[in-house]
């Protein structure tokens, strides 16, 4: 089975955004992956309201999007793991942790063989199954 890479907002938006300080990692980071990059709604949500400030931001998403290169995962939704997303962010209160994140976390979860490609710090402070660190694609 193929790795999976769930991506969070900062590494597309930093891929969108030439002058984000991580823009030329991304990219660098982009151009070793073969996997597809899979997300979830909250992230989406995220980084179309971060890119709605660009210039060109959200068609640049869009594009993105209709072209296959980012998609949401068919297997997860918050209405099957809105227990465990919401015991994620009782957990990290004090982090605190946003909703994407908890979402991403649980994503990770449920794909075992799974890797997060992230620009937050916060990563490496979650943990999967309670104890597991997060296997991470991160500058950091």
């Amino acid at each position: 089975m193929a790795r999976c890479v769930l991506v969070d907002s900062g590494p597309l938006v930093a891929l969108l955004d030439r002058r984000d300080t991580h823009h030329a990692w991304v990219q660098r980071e982009l151009a070793n992956l073969q996997e597809p990059l899979l997300t979830c709604e909250a992230v989406l949500s995220e980084v179309f309201f971060l890119l709605s400030r660009i210039r060109s931001g959200t068609s640049l998403l869009v594009a993105l999007l209709r072209d296959g290169l980012v998609s949401t995962s068919s297997s997860f939704s918050y209405s099957k793991e809105s227990a465990e997303i919401l015991r994620h962010l009782e957990r990290y209160s004090s982090v605190p942790m946003s909703f994407a994140d908890a979402c991403l976390v649980r994503m990770c979860e449920i794909e075992q063989d799974s890797i997060i490609f992230t620009t937050d710090r916060d990563f490496l402070t979650y943990r999967r199954n309670r104890r597991q660190p997060i296997p991470l694609i991160s500058p950091f």
